[in-house]
């Protein structure tokens, strides 16, 4: 493996919010306790729901088989913990539409029949394979069977991103370490603890995706994070398979949205991803930290995707923390292992405050990509501001990562001319926030631009 020293990159546009990360930096994850009820949407990634394969009254093993995957873009769903399936029903979840779910009450089994062989209670888990000698189609094949999504935040299935198109030319995977959302901490603390694993995935994605070379991308604000990474590239325990890949640590500036996939591309290679493409149209793969853990575990330690690893954090928690939670964990049961909420929160964040969701629900779940449980106050928050009118000054296009200009596109929105916004690019749009964060007017373009590009795909469809 190559290591090289790439300087500070980053890309045109985007801003500068305080990183607010020293409250969890220097924590270690930490195991929390199982919960009293844990709510399994069917729906933890991008796609279609999964399948129910069980029935209330069933009791299931920790890491069963609950639903299958869907036809198309879906993933599976497995216990998080041994339990008894009490209830099928719709629920309220973190991104604030309800969905269908599995209700599991972990516990033991209820006690055999006379005559009835006992129950295995053990946790399943998948037989582990050679990563010396494991067949590219073998591993994706092992990462849909795990469960394992994308944690970047699309959740989008990671055994899809593992096996592209046959006539995608790809040149270059890049693990995004950025975590570039202030408050998070969790994918650094999976790089300072894990680092000979990180490496080990990072191998393994690229020999599965048949390229030889990966780039790990890590804002200059985590040092101790290029550091540990670069000593455990060099470390002669390392495993002789992880041979043939050249691994870069590229420190990049710190700067938001610099771990949103089109930015970290154009930071880290000079590339630019055409409006509407994916990062395959110029020869690259993304992966978040999260990910390729995730896919390393579940090919050299059959392990199936339990757990959440997220970050607790905000000055309206009493303990931040960065933790390993299982799946299906209602966001109430995990701000109380964290000693509560302060009398002074003002919001419930799932995420990272540019982009996460305000709850307005505790009992909502955690799912498989939950990055972080933000608790905010008012201070944190800033001062509330009627929203005024656009004053032209242009910050929100400069702010663009992708050179949208934000303003028009709200004002055609809110005017209800969602054709003429879809002529100026608002499909494009990654709803980062760089746009509402840098307005001096406090104009909610966001919330407007979320909605003319609702109002698009309405048209599209009525269309179709």
């Amino acid at each position: 493996m190559a290591w090289f020293g790439l300087g500070d990159r980053s890309f045109k546009g985007g801003v500068h919010p305080p990183d607010q990360k020293a409250l969890t930096r220097d924590l270690p994850l930490e195991q929390m306790p199982d919960p009293e009820l844990l709510l399994l949407p069917l729906q933890q990634h991008l796609g279609r729901p999964a399948v129910p394969l069980v029935k209330k009254g069933d009791w299931v093993r920790q890491g069963q088989l609950l639903a299958d995957a869907a036809d198309g873009i879906s993933a599976v769903v497995r216990a998080s913990r041994a339990g008894t399936i009490t209830a099928i029903r719709a629920g309220g979840t973190t991104a604030g539409f309800p969905g269908s779910m599995l209700v599991l009450q972990p516990g033991p089994p209820p006690p055999s029949a006379e005559g009835e062989e006992p129950r295995e209670t053990s946790p399943v888990s998948l037989p582990p394979l050679d990563p010396a000698t494991v067949t590219a189609s073998d591993v994706v094949s092992r990462v849909r069977d795990a469960g394992i999504v994308g944690q970047g935040g699309a959740a989008f299935p990671a055994a899809v991103k593992l096996a592209p198109p046959k006539d995608t030319r790809l040149d270059l995977l890049i693990v995004n370490g950025c975590e570039c959302e202030p408050y998070l901490t969790r994918d650094f603390r999976l790089m300072v603890e894990r680092p000979a694993a990180l490496v080990e995935g990072a191998a393994l994605a690229a020999r599965t995706l048949g390229v030889a070379r990966v780039v790990i991308g890590i804002e200059n604000n985590k040092p101790a994070a290029v550091t540990a990474l670069r000593a455990a590239g060099a470390a002669p325990e390392r495993p002789a398979w992880t041979g043939g890949i050249s691994i870069e640590i590229l420190p990049l500036q710190t700067k938001y949205p610099q771990g949103a996939e089109k930015m970290l591309i154009e930071a880290a290679t000079g590339r630019r991803v055409p409006p509407g493409g994916l990062p395959m149209a110029v020869g690259a793969a993304i992966q978040n930290v999260g990910t390729i853990l995730a896919i390393r575990d579940a090919v050299v330690d059959g392990q199936v995707q339990t757990d959440a690893v997220l970050t607790v954090s905000g000055r309206g928690i009493v303990r931040p923390a960065n933790l390993r939670v299982p799946v299906g964990t209602p966001i109430a049961d995990v701000i109380a292992f964290c000693g509560g909420l302060r009398d002074d929160v003002a919001r419930v964040v799932v995420g990272g405050p540019m982009m996460g969701i305000a709850q307005h629900d505790l009992a909502a779940p955690v799912v498989k990509a939950c990055s972080g449980i933000l608790a905010l106050t008012r201070a944190e928050l800033g001062p509330e501001s009627e929203p005024g009118s656009c004053v032209r000054c242009g910050r929100c296009a400069e702010a663009c990562p992708i050179n949208l200009v934000p303003s028009r596109l709200a004002r055609l929105s809110e005017l209800g001319r969602y054709e003429d916004a879809r002529d100026w690019g608002i499909e494009v749009c990654m709803e980062c926030g760089t746009c509402a964060f840098a307005c001096p007017s406090h104009v909610p373009l966001v919330q407007w631009l979320r909605l003319g590009k609702q109002q698009v795909r309405l048209l599209a469809r009525r269309a179709s």
